[in-house]
Formats: C-alpha cells, structure tokens, sequence
C-alpha cells in the first residue's frame, strides 16, 4: 500500500471500529454491565497512555534534539498545553459525565443523551488529533516505516474505538431514545475523529517545526481524558483486578502495535 493508502486507510481505520461498536446497540439492550464497563473503560485507558508515551512524547523528545539540553522544553509545554485546552472545551460545550453525572459547560436545555453524546465526543478530539499529527509527522519523514509507525497508533486507537462506541449507544438507548438514534449518536460520535486527524496532518505536515510540540499536546488531551473520564467512569474501585487487568492488557497491545510497527 502506498504511503497516501496507509494514511487515508489509517483515517478511516478509526472512524469504522467507533461505528462498528456502535452497532452492538442491534444486539444488546439495556446498560451496559458493570463488569464489562470496566473492561471496556479499562482497555481504552491502557491503550491511550501507552500511545501517549510511545507514539507521542518519545517521539516529540527525539525531535527536539536541537534543543539541547531543553529538549524536554516541547514535550512539555505541549503535554500541560493539551490538557488546558480539554479544560477549556469542557467549561464551552455542555455535557454531562456519565460515571458521575456532573453536567459542565454553559447552561443549556440539551436532553441527556445529548449530553451524554457530547461528552464522548469533545473528548474524542484528541484521538483524531494524534492520528493525524502522526500521519503528518510522517509526510515529513517520507519514509514507509515512518508511515507505518502512525499505522500502528491508528490501529490501537481504532481498537480501542470499537468498545467506545459501544459504551455510547447503549447508555443513550436505555435512556429512552430509539435503537437507530442510539447508533446514529455513537456513529457520530466518532465523526469528530476523521475530521481532527485531517485538521491535525495537515498542520504537522506543513509546519514541521512545531511538530514536537503538537505530539505533546495530543498526548496531554489524552492523558487528560483518561485521568478525568475514562478511569473514574470504569469505576475499578468496584473491579480492581478486571479494571486493572484491562488497563494492562490495552497498555501492552498499544506498545505491542508501536514496536512491531515503528
């Protein structure tokens, strides 16, 4: 596959697995089980963190070697910048955590499934961003190894989007809305994904300085989103050994994914 196939594949790749979760509101109903919760939310952890140091920062730091001795200088400030910028996001859009059922951002007349869709979705934001910095980074590089390399990140975030889906649709249908409108929310709820990793390729394969920059900040969205949302919503308190088995098992296929690929 050519280099331009790899990337656009890799684009789609994480927009079908949200969709293809999504579509499991056909066959179950209901909540979804409490145990399973904290698989899902569990695996999705372990497979952001470990893309965050392995795709993301690593990556951000050996690019910053001009820096010399401050070379820690972009990953840094682009990892605290990525978490003020989900901070920001979350005091503008209303949205409601579903874990804790604290509602943020302005005041509004949104139904709950609304803002249960929004919350995921603004929260997505930062996935789409590192897979198309990733692809973009890559643009520069030039080379198929570096192309590969951002596959194997769309890959483990792909994964990780299929269960995401999932953990959309159901909660929205069993709060009354039909099984179609629960899919179409956790379809597009993953929409946001291709749009950013567009946004994001086009601005690291442009302006290859700030690229350093832009990996740590997509790295620092998504450990924001991890310590804010996905670990309190997995609830591991409840299922410790299952919470943290799935945090393991995701961390260990992302690293897997980034080794094999980079």
């Amino acid at each position: 596959m050519s280099n331009l196939g790899l990337t656009v594949f890799g684009i789609a790749f994480i927009f079908a697995m949200t969709t293809m979760g999504a579509s499991l509101v056909y066959f179950f109903k209901g909540k979804i089980n409490e145990k399973v919760n904290t698989l899902f939310l569990g695996f999705a952890s372990g497979i952001m963190i470990a893309a965050s140091i392995w795709s993301l920062l690593l990556p951000a730091i050996e690019m910053s070697a001009d820096y010399g001795n401050f070379k820690f200088l972009p990953a840094l400030v682009g990892f605290l910048s990525g978490g003020v910028f989900l901070i920001l996001i979350d005091k503008l859009i209303p949205h409601i955590h579903k874990g804790s059922g604290t509602e943020e951002g302005v005041k509004n007349h949104l139904s709950k499934s609304a803002k249960l869709f929004l919350a995921v979705t603004i929260h997505n934001i930062p996935e789409g961003l590192a897979v198309g910095f990733a692809f973009g980074a890559a643009a520069i590089i030039g080379t198929q190894a570096a192309f590969l390399s951002a596959m194997g990140l769309a890959i483990g975030i792909g994964i990780q989007n299929f269960p995401e889906g999932t953990t959309v649709a159901l909660p929205i249908c069993s709060n009354g809305a039909s099984t179609h409108k629960a899919f179409l929310f956790g379809t597009l709820s993953g929409a946001v994904e291709p749009l950013f990793a567009v946004i994001g390729y086009f601005l690291a394969s442009t302006i290859s300085a700030i690229q350093p920059w832009l990996l740590s900040f997509a790295a620092g969205a998504m450990i924001f989103v991890v310590a804010e949302d996905l670990i309190p919503d997995a609830k591991i308190e409840s299922n410790p050994h299952l919470g943290t088995w799935g945090v393991m098992i995701g961390f260990a296929i992302m690293m897997v994914l980034d080794v094999a690929f980079g």
